[in-house]
């Protein structure tokens, strides 16, 4: 007999099968609705000729000239010959031009983030999907690995995650099988040119039960499989920001130990500050119990991000400045405030880096940017200081 739920204001009893039906249905409208909306839409971002060249590294003139010379391909234009926005593939084959690509040598580690916190609804998600597309404008290679089975982050790519992908699609043959050596399987090219994505869906959370079995009989290395799966691709990439589960589980065990950076994301409310707190506490053990069997991750860098930012209340500015003091130059000091801006384009499946034009107002929309840079940037500048190559780079730049 199928659970029920007795709904107030309803004389019928609905099964726990019933609503979930209802709610999928509508999920799906909403969901086919919001692709559809887009489809005509350009979601490649695009960059007039001044933001090009800031982001290149050169002056407009230069870029100018070096098309009119024939080393790179003339600007595409309009019907009334106005010069269209450049693509992020074409920004970086001028930054192959004019040698400004900012990739790692390759005698530099792979940075390896976990954006992580074991509570849901801190923005995790939403950190983990701009920083991405951020270090992606920028020039970095990037690999953005869901390891959630919610799949937040994939639906920001587009996906309908339970329609659009298999398991096969995602971490869980590699989870599962052992003798699967490489995770390029399930890499897939974005529309962010630079970045590429390993999706995620439902299925992922039987991996969960699966691991944990396998782990308690002592069946394999498994805490070291997403390493193993990070290392097998790793010469392709700057950069790897990986989105765990909320909650301390086998799949995030896996991610601790891969990660050499950590990134949490902590709103500045009593309970998210509390469970921040139960987080730490848990980390450390859990490092503690890692390290006594000789599995300790390497953290070069541990960073705080203050998320869901409303300053206008007076109990999250005191709790922002109690954060500040506590956690000292671990915080980063931008905060990410709360914005209409980041809800409006999530609710469209995008992020505001992919958006051409505000959907909430100029204003609003420029500020929002102003917070994901300042953030982003940041992380930037730590995901640099890992790479001795560059070091001598961010002392000319006064950054080190």
């Amino acid at each position: 007999m199928a659970a029920s739920l007795d709904i107030e204001g309803t004389q019928d009893l609905l099964s726990v099968s019933t609503l979930a039906q209802r709610t999928s249905s509508v999920l799906e409208r909403l969901r086919d609705s919001a692709r559809s909306a887009r489809a005509d839409e350009r979601r490649e971002p695009t960059f007039p000729i001044g933001k090009a060249a800031e982001l290149v590294g050169r002056t407009a003139a230069a870029i100018r000239e070096a098309e009119k010379d024939g080393r790179l391909p003339p600007p595409p234009r309009t019907e009334n010959n106005r010069r269209v926005g450049y693509t992020l593939a074409q920004l970086n084959d001028m930054r192959g031009l004019f040698g400004t690509r900012p990739w790692r040598a390759a005698t530099d580690p792979c940075c390896v983030i976990a954006v992580q916190n074991f509570k849901g609804g801190v923005g995790k998600s939403t950190l983990s999907v701009h920083l991405a597309q951020y270090l992606a404008i920028k020039g970095y290679r990037v690999a953005l690995i869901d390891c959630d089975s919610q799949a937040s982050a994939t639906t920001l790519f587009g996906y309908v995650p339970d329609l659009d992908l298999t398991e096969e699609d995602t971490l869980y043959p590699f989870l599962r099988h052992d003798d699967m050596e490489s995770l390029d399987y399930a890499l897939r090219k974005t529309h962010f040119d630079g970045l590429e994505l390993v999706p995620a869906n439902l299925r992922l959370f039987q991996s969960e039960y699966e691991i944990a079995a396998r782990m308690a009989r002592g069946q394999g290395n498994l805490i070291d499989r997403m390493a193993q799966g990070i290392a097998s691709i790793a010469d392709r990439f700057d950069v790897v920001v990986l989105d765990p589960p909320p909650a301390l589980g086998a799949i995030s065990l896996s991610v601790l130990r891969a990660a050499n950076a950590l990134v949490v994301p902590v709103p500045p409310t009593v309970m998210d500050f509390s469970s921040t707190a139960a987080f730490l506490a848990m980390l450390d053990e859990t490092i503690e119990t890692l390290a006594d069997r000789g599995l300790a991750p390497s953290l070069q860098f541990l960073r705080f991000v203050a998320s869901k930012v409303d300053e206008n209340k007076s109990m999250q500015k005191e709790l922002l400045n109690l954060m500040r003091t506590l956690f000292g130059h671990a915080i980063v000091r931008t905060p990410l405030k709360d914005s209409a801006e980041i809800d409006n384009a999530t609710a469209r499946l995008m992020t505001v880096y992919e958006l051409d034009g505000p959907v909430t107002s100029s204003a609003v929309r420029n500020r929002c940017l102003a917070y994901l840079d300042g953030v982003n940037s940041e992380i930037e500048v730590d995901i640099r200081s890992m790479w001795p190559s560059h070091l001598t780079r961010l002392r000319k730049e006064g950054l080190a």
